[in-house]
């Protein structure tokens, strides 16, 4: 619990507006593609058909939209950011490890690194000073 105190402690004294801009943007891509997903069923049933056949693929598609919309808003908002985050990372791991079973998208793979990346990133930076966890911390 010390661990994260000195994190959260360290990241507020070497806050900067850019990356804070970086977490909004996350979030915000997070919910569109979410919203994406929810539009068009048929694309995230495609998407995830290498890994239909060892079964849960319904179960899939009823976590991933939801989780990336609500998880995207959280992280935009800065709200319980790395809870948000550990629910992420699961749907990113499989979106990069779907590139490899399936037909390899070397796009697909980039952007899911890169976004992988930065929700790595933002476990360990937590949410930053301009954000609702920092507030709600204030008020107290």
């Amino acid at each position: 619990m010390n661990s994260v105190k000195n994190l959260n402690k360290w990241a507020n004294t070497h806050t900067y507006l850019t990356v804070d801009l970086v977490r909004i943007t996350l979030g915000v891509f997070l919910f569109m593609k979410g919203i994406s997903f929810i539009t068009n069923i048929q694309y995230l049933n495609d998407l995830i058909s290498p890994i239909d056949r060892i079964g849960g693929g319904m179960f899939l598609i009823h976590y991933i939209a939801p989780a990336h919309m609500v998880g995207g808003i959280m992280i935009a908002f800065g709200l319980l950011t790395r809870w948000a985050i550990i629910t992420q990372l699961p749907i990113l791991v499989g979106a990069t490890i779907i590139n490899f079973m399936g037909a390899m998208h070397s796009q697909n793979l980039l952007l899911a690194l890169l976004i992988l990346g930065a929700c790595i990133f933002f476990l360990f930076y937590g949410s930053g000073k301009n954000s609702a966890d920092y507030y709600f911390k204030m008020q107290q």
